[in-house]
């Protein structure tokens, strides 16, 4: 369809104020969008399909009831009975707090010396997201700030460049490695709250204490209603090894929802690769693209499906990685330390090390990985409110559905049975998408670059808040809505958003609640 131009010449400069022309062309695209679709015959395939009853259980028949409902933290409905002690004690572990070594007690030391957090799920709260500050005033804990050095600026030769990026995904940072750790088990740190921060002398310094500085720009629809979006400015305070320097990309990581992990692990290779279009050859502007990342157990690349830049393929490593990154405590799958060569105090502080060299034995890391393999998905709210039944309509109809694939039916497992041949509604593709440069962190790992992120699932959503008051959306947290989410959207979801934008107040109001109602 031809887009009609005016002169240049007959169009005075004076009829068309600067702050009209963003709205003006959104109004255009828009105009340009639904034009088009009916035009070419909506060959996008955004009808939304027939409703089958299966979407009101996200998990099958694992899901478990919202009432009474208070955290993500249950096992899967059908899960057997055999399999609950289990499920229970990875709980307790979970929730376990860590102490520094060494004590009395061999089932419980290790912790740090630099970590994150002292439990697993101090990050993930009652199974949801992590928190992150509303202003400047509280430093980051259970929000995470990843780094990696861009290779241009990286002094490590050629044959070791290609070593990091193959295993890590991205090159760490020589002093800091690739992720903040900003809490230690120095007593200094822990008298932080009493004692000004600097006075007292560390043994072991935390790498920083990081604030969030957060700025605020506003969008205005074509209605002319308006919301304030909010996004990061990192503060590093008492870098404990020195500056940080140029050529040092960080992100902000809030801790995802953790419900569903093991019915995600047994969705097929080809399931996810089908979805993918890398060249975009059917134009429909999404091009969707899987990240292949280093399992440590195989020794090979596989799928990555876990993780914000889907960089890892298997719940175990998320696991374990969580362990010994956030926690400081080393297992088989990562037995180093968060330390780096360039950090000795560190290196040398004692561990909780037993006679396999980890703090974390095989059995009890097996216990938390199919805990969380093991918590369930909740069936959803209201499928059947008018309101709802038309937001799924407009969900399909703005494109959401090409990225937040709804469904999936999971491969046989005799080791998990309950979690066999589930049709399943995560709402993701697990795969790759530009999200364009206001979402961008430039931070690459494994095929993923600056730009990309995987597709987040749906499921849970909308019960964020009630289960630990904290729905702040997107990796860094900067989204404090479902809409707010929506509108940071660009890149290959540009076109979805548009179309979201120009509905009327009440129809973005439905398709927002059949979100939360996943």
């Amino acid at each position: 369809m031809p887009l009609l131009i005016m002169p240049r010449s007959i169009m005075p400069r004076s009829i068309m104020p600067r702050s009209i022309m963003p709205l003006l062309m959104t109004v255009i695209l828009s105009f340009l969008l639904v034009a088009c679709d009916a035009q070419q015959g909506n060959p996008r395939g955004l009808a939304a399909p027939q409703i089958n009853a299966a979407e009101n259980n996200p998990g099958g028949e694992s899901s478990v009831s919202y009432k009474p409902f208070a955290s993500f933290q249950l096992p899967a409905a059908n899960i057997a009975n055999g399999l609950r002690p289990d499920f229970h004690a990875g709980k307790a572990l979970a929730n376990q707090p860590w102490v520094k070594a060494p004590t009395i007690t061999f089932a419980r030391d290790g912790l740090g010396p630099i970590y994150n957090a002292r439990t697993c799920l101090t990050c993930h709260i009652k199974g949801g997201k992590g928190f992150i500050p509303a202003d400047n005033k509280t430093p980051l804990t259970s929000t995470l700030v990843r780094l990696s050095i861009l290779p241009e600026f990286s002094t490590l030769d050629a044959i070791e460049k290609t070593k990091k990026l193959k295993v890590s995904g991205n090159i760490p940072h020589s002093v800091y490695g690739d992720q903040i750790q900003s809490q230690s088990i120095s007593l200094a740190h822990q008298l932080r709250h009493s004692q000004k921060p600097g006075v007292l002398k560390h043994d072991v310094a935390p790498e920083a204490y990081i604030h969030i500085n957060w700025q605020e720009k506003v969008f205005t629809y074509p209605d002319q209603s308006q919301v304030s979006l909010r996004y990061p400015d990192l503060d590093f305070k008492y870098l404990g090894y020195g500056d940080i320097n140029d050529g040092a990309v960080f992100s902000i990581r809030v801790a995802p929802m953790i419900h569903g992990m093991g019915l995600i692990s047994l969705i097929s290779d080809e399931d996810i690769l089908a979805l993918s279009d890398d060249n975009d050859s059917n134009q429909d502007g999404i091009s969707g693209r899987p990240n292949q990342v280093w399992n440590v157990e195989t020794k090979r690349t596989e799928l990555g499906r876990f993780g914000l830049k889907a960089n890892k393929p298997t719940l175990e490593m998320i696991v374990a990685g969580a362990f010994t990154n956030d926690l400081g405590i080393t297992n088989s799958l990562e037995p180093h330390q968060p330390c780096t060569k360039l950090q000795p105090t560190c290196l040398n502080m004692p561990d909780g090390n037993d006679e396999e060299g980890v703090e974390l034995p095989d059995h009890l890391l097996t216990l938390v990985v199919n805990f969380n393999r093991n918590l369930a998905p909740v069936k959803r709210r209201e499928p059947n409110n008018p309101a709802v039944l038309t937001g799924r309509d407009l969900f399909y109809q703005s494109g959401c559905h090409q990225c937040h694939n709804p469904s999936f039916t999971t491969q046989k497992s005799s080791e998990f049975p309950h979690l066999s041949q589930q049709i399943i509604w995560p709402y993701s593709d697990f795969l790759l998408h530009d999200m364009g440069t206001d979402l961008a962190d430039g931070r690459a790992d494994f095929l993923a670059t600056g730009n990309e992120w995987r597709t987040p699932p749906l499921w849970g959503i909308g019960l964020l808040s009630q289960v630990n008051g904290m729905s702040t959306l997107l990796h860094d947290g900067r989204a404090r809505s479902v809409e707010e989410a929506i509108l940071w959207h660009g890149g290959e979801a540009e076109l979805a958003k548009n179309r979201f934008v120009v509905l009327e107040k009440q129809d973005r109001e439905r398709l927002i609640k059949f979100v939360n109602s996943l």
